[in-house]
């Protein structure tokens, strides 16, 4: 899975289901590019289209337990490997808070 289709799947789980023209705009892609990229992840089982409520011709996008699941997988090895490589360079306390406040910071800055 690529990095573009994690950060769908991401989002999705995040703030939940979006407009295909809406997951562009938030990646800085073109809807067409997101089409495909949401072809691919739908063959896959990682999300399903569903027709708009208020206008039939949108589609929203929905993540399945299946992406769910993928984006939990994922987040967890990341995350060991992240604590695998700061236990490697014996940070200080002051440095690992420092750290904690730098990725809370970088998190606003993800969510927005």
């Amino acid at each position: 899975m690529s990095d573009a289709q994690l950060a769908v799947l991401a989002t999705l789980r995040m703030h939940g289901r979006r407009t295909i023209t809406a997951l562009a705009e938030r990646e800085r892609v073109t809807a067409p590019s997101m089409t495909n990229m949401i072809n691919g992840l739908e063959e896959q089982g990682y999300v399903v289209r569903t027709p708009d409520a208020e206008d039939r011709r949108r589609v929203q996008v929905d993540i399945t337990d299946a992406g769910t699941e993928i984006v939990a997988q994922t987040i967890k090895r990341r995350d060991e490997l992240l604590a695998d490589m700061l236990a490697e360079l014996d940070f200080t306390e002051e440095e690992l808070a420092t750290l904690r406040e730098a990725s809370a910071l970088m998190r606003k800055v993800v969510d927005r």
